[in-house]
């Protein structure tokens, strides 16, 4: 089968380009021939799995030397990413014309020169909804990832014209069950044309690794850290990671003042913050807040998966304080590698992880209210700092980690559920 892939988005960049990406080297393992397009910058070099083509739609700066299909920086479907980006909120008249006009080029050129069977869009948004008008002939299916619901909860951008493709699109794939619900009403869309996917990890990459899981040497980060973050304990410490966007709405600020509240928290523990900034305002308070903490804090930066796997079998605790998640990637990874975890009760999760993994030891801490979707209310916040710091020195007491099976969540088992959804649709063939 000949299939394209498409995303508005940098592949393999956040947890959507992750899921794109996987799904894709996972079909082309099945010996599937493939095409994949993504917004890019010119200076980015993208390498999809297989030896799949890749197509850029490539965004940038107007003023610059370089040659740009569409004038102004990537368009994120959260509202910070972990590189520069514009929110859709912000989109004039003119932006948006410029955006779909250039990926209608982008996409038509390949569609006629590949000619798929089959077209994969990620996001329920925007540009799924352009790729449903433009080819009516096709088979065209869309994944939700969770942010296009929250983009169509916070503001009004093309939302008519969103409904409307989504509607039309022959199959949407959801996370999780709960979901469907919302795109039925949000999109007005068929709950018969939905299928829950869940999701898929690595692993080859995410495992236990003896030789890291067993040192008892003194830990360390791999970001740069100040003389007095290293003045660590003789003893060894409980080692504390969380991944993913170092900002607030993931929950970060919380996490560093929960630390305060958890007793002997600075002999005891240490915490390394993996991943990119959302804006460099927040994430220099972040670092400010970090360096109140009692405990040493490293911020160790983006690292690609086969560090950020080193990372989590070098630690014991994985926290995601998250306000909104999809289904959250990076839970699934470090419990495969050994980690115990700490995760906002978040909708949905609790019930995905308690089917699809088997046994792990995993802590839920209720949400603060929120508004817009993933902002909380701010008087709420000291409460759930409380419920997180208890959480966290409960995961620091427990005797040993128990391991968790997540076997069933592959990547391929993704491919086979969207290939199996082409055949029904083809009536078995």
């Amino acid at each position: 089968m000949k299939i394209l892939s498409i995303t508005a988005q940098k592949p393999n960049s956040t947890g959507s380009g992750v899921f794109l990406t996987e799904v894709v080297a996972a079909l082309a393992r099945m010996g599937h021939e493939q095409m994949t397009v993504g917004g890019v910058y010119p200076e980015d070099r993208v390498e999809m799995p297989g030896g799949v083509e890749f197509i850029p739609v490539y965004f940038g700066a107007a003023e610059t030397d370089t040659a740009v299909d569409i004038p102004f920086p990537i368009c994120g479907m959260s509202d910070e990413m972990p590189y520069p980006s514009t929110r859709y909120c912000d989109l004039t008249e003119e932006m948006t014309e410029a955006f779909l006009g250039a990926f209608r080029r982008v996409i038509r050129k390949a569609v006629e020169e590949f000619s798929p069977d089959l077209i994969l869009c990620h996001h329920l948004y925007l540009l799924t909804a352009l790729v449903r008008r433009e080819f009516p002939e096709r088979k065209v299916y869309g994944f939700c990832h969770n942010t296009d619901l929250r983009q169509m909860k916070k503001h009004g951008l093309e939302r008519d014209f969103i409904r409307e493709g989504i509607r039309r699109l022959d199959r949407i794939f959801v996370l999780r069950k709960d979901q469907m619900a919302e795109v039925a009403e949000i999109y007005g869309a068929d709950p018969e044309k939905m299928c829950v996917v869940g999701m898929g990890y690595n692993r080859e990459i995410f495992c236990r690794m003896p030789g890291l899981r067993d040192m008892e040497e003194e830990p360390s980060g791999t970001g740069a850290v100040s003389p007095e973050e290293e003045k660590l304990s003789p003893k060894k410490r409980i080692r504390l990671i969380y991944a993913g966007k170092i900002a607030e709405k993931k929950g970060v600020m919380s996490l560093l003042r929960s630390l305060s509240l958890i007793p002997d928290a600075g002999d005891r523990l240490e915490a390394v913050l993996a991943g990119g900034a959302g804006n460099e305002k927040e994430y220099a308070a972040i670092r400010a807040l970090a360096k109140e903490a009692p405990c040493p804090v490293t911020f160790a930066g983006r690292l690609d998966q086969r560090t950020l796997a080193e990372e989590y079998n070098r630690s014991d605790i994985f926290v995601l304080p998250s306000f909104s998640e999809g289904l959250p990637l990076t839970v699934i990874e470090a419990l495969a590698c050994g980690c115990r975890v700490v995760v906002s009760n978040l909708p949905g999760v609790k019930d995905w992880l308690t089917e699809s993994v088997q046994g792990g030891d995993i802590r839920y801490v209720t949400l603060p209210a929120l508004r817009n979707a993933d902002e909380p209310v701010q008087k709420e916040l000291p409460a759930f700092e409380k419920r997180l710091a208890a959480a966290i020195a409960e995961s620091m007491e427990a005797a040993r980690t128990f391991p968790a099976d997540t076997g069933a969540l592959t990547w391929e088992r993704i491919a086979l559920l969207v290939l199996g959804e082409v055949r029904q649709q083809d009536g078995g063939v």
